[in-house]
């Protein structure tokens, strides 16, 4: 397989589909492909269900895509912050739909999809309301709850360098995220700061391999 490398986001973000599973990488501002997802806004898929850490804070990136009323349910850690009012407001007056994911489950149920591991157990949300109606087990005299990955179609992550054939490093903690979620999807597009030839990134610093990766996005991608 070919990655596609273009400077066009509405060429990287083509094809995404109504109802579709969008994993979108990013802690805060580190690791967000902001472009992508206004490219995402523009293209115009709706219902979509979007799993992120968190649901978006102001009125851009993230925000702006549940403002423009593309999102049907949002799976995420951290729904509301001071400055999340367009999700506040969504639920609220019930717009959107919210799973309530522990960070470290979220970023395990992602790492299990793309490990092809069916299900696993996990003491995080023992006797709380986010274990009612899940299995749970005593193992070694310690409660757990089974858990399932979460798969995407489409991630959209940030990454600081990917080569010609698609491989990608991550600047410190931008990291986050994107090297699961491109194991997870069907299709990771990725909006990186800079791309270069073949050989030039170590293969020893490869982060996440070509294999998971499919479009790259960068304004003066080399061609």
């Amino acid at each position: 397989m070919t990655v596609v490398i273009t400077d066009s986001a509405a060429v990287a973000v083509d094809g995404i589909e109504d109802g579709s599973t969008i994993l979108i990488g990013g802690f805060g501002m580190a690791g967000l492909p902001a472009t992508l997802i206004d490219a995402l806004i523009e293209q115009g898929a709706t219902d979509l269900t979007v799993v992120s850490n968190n649901a978006g804070t102001g009125e851009t990136d993230l925000a702006a895509l549940l403002a423009a009323g593309r999102v049907r349910k949002i799976m995420c850690s951290f729904p509301r912050q001071r400055d999340s009012w367009v999700f506040d407001r969504l639920y609220r007056t019930g717009r959107i739909e919210l799973e309530l994911v522990p960070q470290g489950n979220l970023a395990e149920r992602m790492r299990a999809a793309g490990a092809g591991i069916g299900a696993f157990f996990c003491p995080t949300g023992v006797g709380t309301p986010l274990a009612e109606g899940k299995e749970t087990r005593t193992i070694d005299g310690r409660d757990y709850v089974l858990e399932y990955p979460i798969h995407g179609d489409y991630a959209l992550i940030g990454a600081h360098r990917a080569d010609r054939l698609g491989n990608l490093v991550y600047r410190k903690t931008a990291r986050n995220f994107g090297p699961v979620m491109a194991t997870a999807a069907t299709t990771t597009i990725a909006e990186v700061a800079d791309v270069v030839d073949i050989g030039m990134i170590d293969p020893e610093n490869v982060v996440t391999p070509s294999i998971y990766v499919d479009r790259i996005f960068h304004p003066t991608a080399l061609t």
